[in-house]
């Protein structure tokens, strides 16, 4: 493949996006989702064939795995995706000067937008959907991990822009390799924005080399503080769902933070984590708590490195802190501002957590789970946006546009 020849393809492509009304790509939309499920035998084997080269204890094999209820949720995805209100076009500002000018900020797509992720196959389909409604051609550069599944997918996606008329270059697929990686971080006046998915160190790396705008995404260090407030019943279930609910997901709980004064509790809060057997490792006065009420062989002392990781398994930490201001610091040293959680009862602590933790999204008595474009209500997500610039948080439709100014006159000139 001559990935220059593709980009300038691709970049041609995303000019003719500009003539196609919304009916048009909703009805894209749909039929790729209907595809997907029709095609699930294909892709499930491709997926087989990646999943046969990966360690099932390897973190990243639970994102890698396809099945026909996954194909089902993304197809069904897909569909609220064409159900949302195009995102283009809005009128974000609007007035007319003294001078008579009429001045209009609209919101338009970016253009062409890169896709760097390692084993998540779904990210090609929600991608694609995403940047279609958004007006925007996709360049897709998957990891060697996910590969087959990747061009299993895209090439579903193929088949049905072909059938409908639509230019395919609206979507392709890099090689999976560091060549490729490279072309696309360096592809200057081809690609418009670059949004990695995957590990710090693919993200870092992306920031570091990138020559072309960066949108950072992906890596989650997580904490739920269970306060001198918090309700127990709701604390235990809040942490269970937060860990467990599904490990290799960055919006995964890391590390739960305990007030000095509830370590009474902590077996109480902890016990739901055992049937999923959850490796908890605990600072000193946290592992005196727990010793004789979870099982020895899960319960490990926590280490230098125990706090600031991204588990991705079924795996924690547990810290002891004194009050609400040593949490807030523990997180403003460890997170990643992604997504912070309190458990209080008492209202001006919940409060003062909200504003004084620097994270994407933060959550009062529910689980960082929810941090999710579909459970915002955005459709499917692009990725989960941990800097500051243009996007923060969950990334749908209107996060992947941009805006231009539209300037109307009769004949005014400037002195």
């Amino acid at each position: 493949m001559n990935i220059n020849e593709v980009l300038h393809d691709v970049r041609q492509a995303s000019r003719r996006l500009a003539l196609l009304d919304e009916e048009q790509i909703n009805k894209v939309l749909l039929a790729v989702a209907d595809a997907a499920v029709k095609h699930s035998r294909e892709i499930l084997e491709a997926n087989r064939e990646d999943l046969q080269r990966m360690d099932p204890a390897n973190p990243k094999y639970d994102r890698l795995k396809l099945t026909e209820e996954r194909l089902e949720g993304i197809a069904s995805d897909m569909r609220n995706v064409a159900a949302l209100p195009s995102p283009l076009g809005r009128i974000l500002e609007e007035t007319v000067r003294p001078n008579g000018l009429h001045l209009k900020k609209v919101s338009v797509p970016f253009g062409v937008i890169g896709i760097i992720y390692e084993a998540r196959p779904n990210v090609s389909f929600d991608v694609f959907s995403l940047c279609l409604k958004s007006g925007n051609a996709c360049v897709l550069k998957g990891g060697s991990d996910a590969d087959c599944s990747n061009r299993a997918i895209v090439k579903v996606i193929h088949e049905v822009l072909a059938q409908l008329g639509i230019d395919t270059h609206v979507v392709e697929l890099l090689p999976a390799s560091r060549e490729a990686t490279a072309e696309l971080l360096h592809a200057e006046g081809l690609v418009d924005l670059i949004i990695p998915r995957g590990s710090s160190n693919l993200i870092n790396y992306v920031r570091r080399e990138a020559t072309i705008p960066v949108i950072e995404t992906g890596a989650g260090v997580c904490h739920t503080y269970f306060d001198a407030s918090g309700d127990v019943v709701k604390g235990a279930a809040i942490v269970n769902n937060a860990k467990t609910r599904r490990v290799s997901v960055c919006n995964a709980l890391d590390c739960l933070l305990v007030h000095a004064s509830r370590l009474a509790d902590l077996p109480a809060l902890c016990a739901p984590l055992q049937d999923s057997k959850v490796t908890i490792y605990a600072d000193e006065a946290a592992y005196k708590a727990l010793d004789g009420h979870y099982p020895s062989e899960l319960l490990c002392h926590a280490t230098a490195d125990s706090y600031g990781t991204e588990f991705l398994d079924y795996k924690m930490a547990v810290r002891t802190v004194a009050d609400i201001d040593e949490a807030v610091s523990h997180i403003y040293t460890y997170g990643s501002k992604h997504s912070e959680c309190i458990v209080a009862e008492n209202e001006k602590a919940a409060g003062y957590f909200s504003a004084m933790v620097d994270a994407a999204c933060v959550y009062t008595n529910a689980p960082t789970s929810f941090t999710d474009g579909a459970q915002f209500g955005l459709g499917a997500e692009i990725g989960i946006s941990t800097q500051k610039l243009h996007a923060r948080g969950p990334m749908g439709l209107r996060e992947i546009t941009t805006y231009k100014w539209l300037i109307e006159g009769n004949g005014q000139i400037r002195k």
